[in-house]
């Protein structure tokens, strides 16, 4: 099996000249201890316009098993998360709302069409299940829709990443395709007779490197991803990169303060307020030795926190660094 974060992690390499990191001011907060954020794998928030409702990705440490989770806020606290009610059949993960929050995508391994095989993609001589691009409407009364695959060019191949979707209507993510190189590269299709355009490769710099998971502001104004442009702490940091006023992406950039770590960081999102920022971060709580003694009670309650080394929700502040750049809510 090759689990999303080994792909990602096996792809990035760190031999480009270091880049000036975008300070962030802002540290990190943990999302929904105990409840959001566990002890399992959790990663691709997905928040609605009015920042009430919760969709975000839950797998085991191997990532074989992805099911899309929901979660409401009752108060300042988040209600036990359950299956939402278009997944837990097939691989699922990686939901992300449009700005009008009327349509969800995600990835699946589930067939194309009605009876036929599931979607499997193969790496180095094994196979594990593959992704293509779905979405679901939100229909009159807020039930979702049975899952619509998205048809054309755009879902060519097996190893399709994280959508992200913007007020235009273009429909950015990461894959892996003939233009990539050996890497995995950001396209983005636009908006054509009903569907899409064939997809178009995002030109952030040469092709050595890995970049996904892309994080596009509705307004196309800036991009944030996943990748490592030889100045990452971990084998994946969180990037970004602003449109300039030729209509092409500058040199991306580094993000400071408490986004990054030493451990993986990837699947950034964002949230419904300026500056609102999610990431997927396995980072855990150091161990000292001699530690106090453990008996089987409190290496279990230990082991299984959320700060275990599993991928957990964070939650960041960007304004500052959108500010920088001129740009307002």
């Amino acid at each position: 099996m090759f689990p999303r974060s080994l792909i990602l992690a096996a792809c990035l390499a760190a031999t480009l000249t270091a880049l000036p990191a975008a300070r962030a001011a802002t540290a990190g907060e943990l999302l929904g201890p105990g409840v959001i954020s566990t002890g399992l794998q959790e990663t691709s928030v997905a928040l609605t316009p009015d920042g009430q409702t919760l969709f975000f990705m839950r797998s085991d440490f191997a990532e074989a098993d992805d099911t899309i989770m929901v979660s409401r806020r009752k108060g300042d606290r988040w209600s036990t998360p359950r299956v939402a009610a278009f997944s837990g059949r097939w691989h699922d993960s990686e939901p992300t709302l449009s700005p009008h929050g009327r349509r969800l995508y995600f990835v699946s391994n589930r067939p194309p069409q009605p009876g036929g095989a599931p979607v499997t993609a193969a790496m180095n001589g094994q196979h594990f299940p593959g992704t293509n691009l779905w979405y679901v409407e939100r229909r009159a009364g807020g039930a979702w829709s049975v899952p619509i695959h998205v048809d054309g060019a755009l879902n060519d191949g097996a190893m399709i990443y994280n959508p992200s979707v913007i007020a235009s209507g273009d429909l950015y993510f990461s894959a892996r395709r003939a233009d990539s190189g050996k890497a995995y590269q950001i396209y983005v299709a636009h908006p054509q007779d009903g569907g899409y355009a064939a997809p178009v490769r995002v030109e952030l710099g040469g092709l050595d490197h890995s970049r996904m998971d892309p994080a596009v502001d509705p307004q196309g104004r800036f991009l944030i991803y996943a990748g490592n442009e030889g100045d990452s702490l971990g084998s994946a940091d969180i990037y970004i990169a602003f449109r300039q006023a030729d209509g092409r992406w500058g040199k991306p950039q580094h993000l400071g303060g408490d986004i990054n770590s030493r451990s993986l960081e990837n699947a950034p999102s964002l949230g419904p307020r300026f500056g609102e920022l999610y990431v997927s971060s396995a980072r855990r709580d150091d161990v000292h030795f001699p530690k106090p003694r453990d008996d089987a009670a409190t290496l279990q309650q230990r082991l299984q926190s959320p700060l275990n080394g599993s991928r957990n929700l964070w939650r960041f502040d960007i304004a500052d660094v959108l500010r920088a750049h001129g740009i307002g809510r």
